[in-house]
């Protein structure tokens, strides 16, 4: 008699729910995240006390300057001391930890951590067309999203002082990065979730938001950023020397080094670097690396916050000599939300900046990698492409009425990258129509700015008291 056919244990309902079970719908999402306001009102955005048990904001520098390049260390002081604004922009650890104890609604994006208004601008995309986004994410880590759009608010009303601009100015540079996102994330609401994933600002986009004074101005940025493609780059970084192509050096931020600091030979270090980097192309982007070829590499002082970490520039070459490709080499650290944040933790934190990157920016580098030292002690790293037609505003007095419109394309930019990476519709659901959110980020924003001048003041006593080594012309 014949068997019957054994019964087939059924798949795991657990994981077929995972697949299959329905989505909340969009209104059920946006009308959950509205309910936040109940419990986390607008209005409690609005206020920014420092923490009794504040730590020292000199005190967090200077521990953060252990793990850098101590020859370098006095150059970031000296950067960080040119003014409030700058001193903002090299202070992220201070604002997170600030930002931690502020209300938050529980709702998590891909937060970048560092968010700023010098923290934009145009890149090259891998179409080769121009675009307007977020440009660094060495903090990134998953997180709260008022976290970012606090800082950005904050950063346009320091912005706006350092220009020159009046309290009304800075108001509505604050308003303006607010109204914006507000209004963004609203749009993005709607939209599918592949044409979220696809949305892109592209020239033509921008361009038509902008006033007529602030489209030349974006216009001009976008000129000078066509210009600023490898073979161009090539001219203005590089020196024919013995028929070959040698980097320029501009000592001290710019400096060809025949050893490591621990005494392994640079140019075996970088055969090294570059081997766990290439590990970690995707196999398209290996076959194209495999036809360049290392010609220099130079250490480099980049940035603000940046600067004291490991960080390189590599020149390599193709087809020929005029077929350049140059590569950044910069150390990454743990995030300075890692602390405040309920986030995994990674094996290798350059690996967190790229995959970061890859999900908020919308048009990352095709050459974005990752790799760990064995030898170096600034083991975690990233490599991507330097100055691959990137552009951005010039922070000077004549710019200073453009703000507000630049910093809506800051809020724009930001709330991309949040619905790529979040739930647009609890967010927007939450942020609503009305200009309440508007108003109590911008009064958060003037407080924040003061506390950013007090701790500017701090640093500069610090500096006098020569508690803080400061280089001199850092610049």
């Amino acid at each position: 008699m014949k068997q019957p056919a054994p019964v087939k244990k059924s798949a795991d309902p657990k994981l077929l729910a995972r697949y299959t079970a329905p989505m909340p719908s969009v209104g059920e999402r946006k009308a959950a995240g509205k309910a936040l306001r109940d419990h986390v009102p607008h209005a409690q955005h609005a206020i920014y006390q420092a923490a009794p048990n504040r730590a020292d904001p000199v005190t967090l520098l200077r521990e953060q300057s252990k793990t850098r390049l101590q020859n370098l260390v006095p150059i970031r002081n000296a950067r960080m001391l040119a003014s409030p604004f700058a001193f903002l922009r090299g202070s992220a650890a201070a604002m997170a930890a600030d930002l931690a104890s502020t209300p938050v609604t529980g709702l998590t994006v891909q937060a970048n951590g560092d968010m700023h208004v010098a923290n934009f601008g145009t890149f090259a995309s891998a179409e080769r067309n121009l675009v307007f986004g977020i440009n660094d994410f060495d903090e990134t880590l998953p997180g709260a999203w008022e976290w970012d759009l606090k800082r950005l608010a904050a950063s346009a009303v320091v912005a706006v002082r350092f220009m020159g601009g009046d309290k009304v100015l800075c108001e509505g540079a604050a308003r303006a990065v607010v109204r914006s996102y507000r209004k963004r994330m609203r749009e993005y609401a709607e939209m599918g979730n592949l044409e979220v994933w696809y949305s892109r600002i592209d020239e033509a986009s921008l361009l038509t938001v902008l006033s007529p004074d602030a489209r030349k101005l974006a216009e001009n940025i976008f000129d000078k950023a066509r210009g600023r493609g490898h073979t161009q780059v090539l001219g203005k970084m590089a020196e024919l020397v013995d028929n070959r192509q040698r980097i320029i050096e501009a000592a001290p931020l710019i400096v060809r080094e025949t050893h490591t600091q621990d005494g392994r030979p640079i140019r075996e270090e970088i055969a090294l670097t570059l081997n766990r980097y290439v590990n970690s192309l995707p196999d398209d982007r290996k076959t194209l690396f495999a036809r360049y070829r290392l010609v220099d590499v130079a250490r480099k002082v980049v940035g603000v916050g940046s600067v004291g970490t490991r960080c390189w520039v590599m020149l390599l070459t193709g087809n020929s000599g005029d077929d350049p490709l140059f590569l950044q080499y910069k150390e990454a650290g743990a995030s300075v939300l890692a602390p405040y944040a309920k986030a995994p933790k990674w094996a290798c934190e350059g690996q967190r900046v790229v995959v970061g990157q890859r999900l908020i920016q919308g048009a990352p580098d095709i050459f974005l990698g990752w790799g760990i030292q064995k030898y170096s002690a600034g083991s975690h790293f990233y490599i991507r492409q330097l100055r691959d037609m990137k552009g951005g505003v010039e922070f000077d007095p004549e710019n200073v009425k453009s703000m507000p419109d630049y910093c809506k394309l800051c809020g724009w930019a930001l709330a991309l990258a949040h619905a790529k990476s979040g739930d647009p519709a609890a967010i927007a659901g939450y942020v609503g129509k009305s200009e309440a959110l508007d108003e109590a980020l911008a009064r958060f924003a003037f407080a924040y700015a003061d506390q950013n001048e007090r701790d500017f003041d701090a640093l500069n006593k610090a500096a006098k008291a020569k508690r803080i080594p400061v280089a001199q012309g850092a610049d």
